[in-house]
């Protein structure tokens, strides 16, 4: 018997996201599962590009769902209650709810995510777990999956989570076979932080001096004896006034600060991995390897080529 899914289109709905669901799910050639598009009122919704999607059901479509997925949308206000108590009871009934991107926003406002993790898209994390503080919010990541209660990460990481979904539903064969038809990967390595943009410290502290004295001198072995030398500090008084104004010790700021001058030679150089690994003073490229997967979920080699021609 098919899994039945259906999206339900929000006004604002972004088109992407609801494509892909519906590539993922409704191809007529495939048989797993049947699929549908619902809106609030079973009326044609608009997008957010500025086009309207017509012949839609109306929400009593979620009665009969075993899959809800909302798509992103803009903007990402409350739900009508109406819909917002379909989604409750159509979850207390046995439906898996899945979000999409800012999705995020309306599967929040069950709060069937409170106590849980979740994502959507990392320019809108905050916002999200500043109207929700009850989630755990998971900017770093391209999906998570609580069982029946599921959220991805912005634009091309909903097809990650929907792929994932058949995986669980069908196994990997399946999965596998529609992500060659999609000519997508069946799985991502890594997570949504190799794509946040990463923000520089702020020039105005106290120690912006000192800052950039690391920042020329990445490719030597700096210890807190030197930066505390070049400070006139002692290494206490350096590791409690640096740690004030950065939020992060100075061990831990140099460290970060060589990691994304790792990322800028990857994406702006041809070094090998090893050279990068000397120019930013990770000494070698296991040690490069191993900051870079930390931090990124991600090896050098597959942050290069994903990034390279950008």
């Amino acid at each position: 018997m098919s899994h039945h899914v259906v999206a339900l289109a929000l006004p604002g709905v972004v088109a992407f996201d609801l494509s892909t669901i519906a590539q993922v799910f409704g191809a007529p050639d495939e048989h797993e599962y049947t699929f549908a598009v619902a809106s609030a009122d079973g009326r044609t919704v608009a997008s957010s590009s500025g086009f309207s999607i017509s012949e839609v059901s109306d929400f009593q479509e979620l009665a009969c769902a075993d899959t809800i997925v909302i798509p992103g949308y803009r903007p990402y206000i409350r739900p009508d209650e109406a819909v917002v108590t379909a989604l409750q009871v159509a979850h207390a009934n046995g439906s898996r709810l899945v979000s999409v991107c800012t999705g995020a926003f309306a599967l929040a406002a069950t709060g069937l995510l409170d106590g849980l993790d979740a994502t959507t898209h990392w320019h809108d994390a905050p916002m999200l777990q500043q109207q929700y503080p009850a989630i755990a919010v998971k900017p770093e990541v391209l999906y998570v999956d609580n069982g029946q209660l599921a959220t991805s990460a912005g634009v091309a990481a909903g097809i990650d989570l929907c792929l994932h979904l058949v995986r669980r539903d069908c196994g990997h064969a399946i999965a596998s076979r529609i992500a060659r038809r999609m000519v997508v990967p069946p799985h991502r390595a890594g997570g949504q932080a190799q794509y946040i943009e990463p923000t520089p410290a702020p020039a105005a502290h106290d120690f912006a001096e000192l800052t950039d004295w690391i920042i020329d001198r990445l490719d030597q072995p700096l210890t807190v004896a030197d930066l505390a030398a070049h400070s006139h500090l002692s290494q206490r008084q350096l590791a409690r006034r640096f740690a004030a104004e950065t939020g992060q010790s100075p061990l831990q700021w140099m460290l970060h600060q060589r990691v994304l001058a790792a990322r800028h030679l990857l994406e702006s150089s041809d070094l090998s991995i090893d050279g990068i690994a000397q120019r930013t003073g990770l000494g070698s490229s296991s040690n490069l390897r191993r900051h870079m997967h930390r931090a990124l979920g991600v090896t050098p080699s597959n942050y290069r080529d994903t990034f390279r021609d950008r």
